[in-house]
């Protein structure tokens, strides 16, 4: 509700530096508002005192479920889907406990924290869920099952305090267990996210088995215990990476925020953004390395979504109705990145016996792709080149290791450019 948070740095860079106090501290996060608030020195802090005074976190839940009332998010699906997305994954409940659908089981903590009905009157959940399906997309769900902040108060200021304020209370297990398993029934999503962490008396197999029998051809990410998952003790089907692009092995997604947050942060202005073109070679950059892109979008209280962040959108779903066919279904090519002779980057993707050369950038009316003459299949008598958006064949040559293609005159900018090589 606030929507503020310090936009000095995004998450990735203070992660990469490895000061968990500043992490914390400093954090560009909207949605940490509460723990940001309780460091003292911290912007948000400052920023609550000058602006709210002895105003509550309570306050705004009461803002929010008034502002919210007259929200319809069925209009945020067609977007989505005109941003190209295949699957869609809200927040059932985050670090500070509120529920974006009302559930048959409310809070029962004590903490002064709590004023009133900690959720929302509205199934904001279930009304996305239906217009996401009706949009041809997947419907999953995030629920903090690791945190929750009316049960285990701020504030965490390093990585060993957020371990320790993971709830473990009987109370809480029982409580996030009814969560899970009324989540699962209600809305059968095809992603179960959780987040940070899992209660540690519970056995998180239980969870798993509960979920693969209501959904078969669901999947479970990583954060029930990362360790263990690293360790290969406990099951996930892919790990999250959260505003790094770093891969890993097996199946990974890329959790981020368009701009420097999750939740919807005033502060943001163009400049803490990835521009389109940064966008679109972001995604194109993770799929050529065996990852997903999850992409968070943060709506205001009145159920907007900003426009910058909806131009961002329609630009990347514009660039994907064209060259889709290089990003949906496929896998890293053998050789999964390289150049151009003229030093622009480009990725390769592979389906069945295409492999779709991505350069960054426009082309001139000739490029040389360097290096993958036999490794593509261009070498091959009878291959074809085409450039995705038009269906004529374009001339090419094999030069040694090389593919040299030949383009018309005058083509139009775009951020990535994207030939398709058949044998």
């Amino acid at each position: 509700m606030p929507c503020f948070a310090p936009v000095d740095k995004d998450m990735g860079e203070l992660f990469a530096a490895g000061d968990w106090a500043e992490v914390f501290k400093w954090s560009p996060y909207t949605e940490w508002y509460l723990n940001s608030w309780s460091l003292p020195g911290s912007a948000t802090a400052a920023h609550h005192q000058a602006t709210y005074g002895d105003g509550t976190y309570a306050d705004f839940v009461d803002e929010f479920r008034s502002r919210s009332s007259g929200v319809s998010v069925a209009h945020w699906a067609g977007l989505f889907a005109a941003a190209g997305a295949k699957y869609v994954v809200p927040v059932t409940k985050h670090h500070d406990g509120f529920l974006m659908w009302p559930s048959a089981t409310p809070n029962p903590a004590t903490s002064p924290l709590v004023r009133g009905p900690w959720m929302s009157e509205r199934d904001h959940i279930g009304e996305l869920a239906q217009a996401t399906r009706a949009n041809a997309m997947r419907f999953g769900v995030y629920y903090s099952g690791g945190l929750d902040w009316t049960f285990t108060p701020p504030p965490i200021d390093g990585f060993a305090s957020m371990v320790r304020n993971v709830p473990v209370s009987v109370e809480y297990c029982d409580y996030v267990t009814a969560h899970v398993n009324e989540l699962i029934d209600r809305y059968q999503p095809s992603v179960l996210w959780n987040d940070i962490a899992w209660p540690t008396p519970l056995n998180p197999n239980d969870t798993f088995a509960r979920y693969y029998a209501k959904v078969s051809d669901g999947v479970v990410n990583d954060r029930f215990d990362m360790r263990a998952v690293l360790a290969g003790t406990l099951h996930s089907d892919f790990v999250t990476p959260e505003y790094s692009t770093k891969a890993s092995k097996g199946k990974w997604e890329v959790c981020r925020g368009i701009g420097r947050s999750f939740g919807y942060n005033r502060m943001e202005t163009e400049a803490t953004m990835p521009g389109t073109d940064e966008l679109i070679w972001m995604l194109v950059d993770i799929v050529a390395r065996g990852g997903n892109l999850l992409l968070n979008v943060g709506p205001t209280a009145d159920g907007q979504i900003p426009f910058a962040q909806a131009a961002r959108l329609t630009a990347l779903g514009w660039w994907l109705r064209v060259n889709g066919a290089a990003i949906y279904g496929t896998r890293p090519a053998v050789q999964h990145s390289g150049t151009t002779a003229t030093a622009q980057e480009v990725r390769y993707t592979t389906a069945g016996a295409t492999t779709f050369a991505i350069i960054q950038g426009s082309v001139e009316r000739e490029v040389r792709l360097i290096g993958v003459g036999i490794s593509s299949g261009a070498a091959s008598d009878g291959a074809e080149v085409r450039m995705l958006g038009n269906d004529r064949v374009v001339p090419h040559a094999v030069r040694g290791e090389d593919v040299v293609v030949q383009l018309p005159d005058h083509l139009p900018g775009s951020p990535a450019t994207v030939f398709a090589i058949t044998v």
